[in-house]
């Protein structure tokens, strides 16, 4: 089998395939927008990528083509030698990446279903969108604050009247750049409302969407990220392992004869962590009569609001696991006991 390393840039990439013997077959650069065209006319080959933007679109590509594909974490290749002694070029890296695989079998990133990617993208377009409105909102505040020496109370969709009526009425009247400002807000305020809508029927169409949402406190967004983070759950043989993967599992710095827990590890997507804190977070105050929140409320008693509520994220993790996995509803007496695989 050939093994076909590949330093990807977004106008060219660079190509580099060796022998099952280690010998170099071929070295050349090709438009990145055809690697699709140079991976057909190879017999079927380990294809060796670094994790980038492009990354996953030429991955599936080489699936597609029949080849086996190997998406390399970017902080796994530099132990493989790339960039060493600071020298890094594309013919190098290329030069690395195939040479490592003829060696070993490299272990790879999951390479997401098309789906699992759709659903991530709309939820960081949406989520860049609320961005942008929080810091025109803090900009307005700050704005009207100090011309007005008072704080507007207004939800987001509503503060724009608000704004103009309260200026308004002031001598000085409304400034051109407060208005332009104003309209930008609402016409984002707008399209989070359409992004919100196009979210709420792509999670209601999906079973295991529709499922993980029948968990208090988890909605279109935590379904979503959590779905799309997750993926495929085959791949996680226990609850332990799926909540380490989010990073929501204790650290431990232990040597000889001295064992220490640290913090959470956050070694996973830190907005499905944020996701399923806000799950927590709803469910411990306005589902207090829930089991998972009695139990919630118990480890408060204990270690303090602030650990209980990540131990019910992890809870969450491990409960909507259980329920995609096993195809099940969700349970209250169940949510609060320990879940084994």
């Amino acid at each position: 089998m050939e093994h076909i390393g590949i330093d990807l840039g977004s106008q060219e990439s660079q190509i580099c395939v060796r022998a099952a013997t280690g010998d170099l077959v071929i070295e050349r650069r090709w438009r990145t927008e055809r690697l699709g065209l140079f991976l057909k006319r190879r017999p079927k080959a380990r294809v060796i990528l670094e994790t980038c933007t492009e990354a996953f679109r030429v991955a599936a590509v080489a699936v597609a083509a029949g080849h086996e594909v190997r998406v390399v974490p970017a902080t796994l290749v530099r132990s493989l030698g790339v960039g060493q002694r600071g020298l890094k070029t594309d013919v190098r890296d290329a030069r690395v990446l195939s040479e490592a695989s003829c060696r070993m079998d490299l272990p790879s990133v999951h390479i997401p279903s098309a789906i699992a990617q759709e659903v991530k993208a709309i939820c960081v377009s949406r989520e860049a969108l609320i961005k942008a409105r929080t810091q025109l909102i803090g900009r307005v505040r700050s704005y009207v604050r100090g011309r007005l020496g008072r704080v507007l109370r207004a939800t987001p969709e509503s503060l724009p009247k608000r704004v103009r009526a309260a200026l308004l009425e002031d001598a000085a009247g409304l400034p051109l750049h407060v208005e332009r400002t104003l309209i930008v807000l609402e016409a984002i305020s707008t399209q989070i409302a359409e992004a919100d809508d196009e979210l709420r029927v792509l999670v209601e169409a999906d079973a295991r969407m529709a499922r993980l949402m029948t968990v208090p406190g988890v909605g279109p967004v935590t379904a979503a990220r959590f779905v799309a983070a997750v993926d495929d759950v085959q791949r996680f043989p226990t609850a332990a392992s799926l909540a380490s993967y989010l990073g929501l599992v204790p650290g431990e710095n232990s040597t000889g004869c001295r064992t220490r827990r640290t913090r959470l590890t956050r070694a996973g997507s830190p907005q499905v962590r944020w996701a399923l804190g806000q799950a927590a977070w709803s469910i411990y105050v306005r589902r207090k009569q829930d089991p998972i929140a009695a139990w919630a409320k118990q480890v408060a008693a204990r270690r303090g609001p602030q650990v209980a509520i990540m131990a019910l994220a992890r809870k969450l993790a491990h409960v909507l696991y259980a329920m995609w996995k096993h195809e099940t509803s969700y349970e209250p007496a169940r949510a609060a006991l320990p879940v084994t695989a």
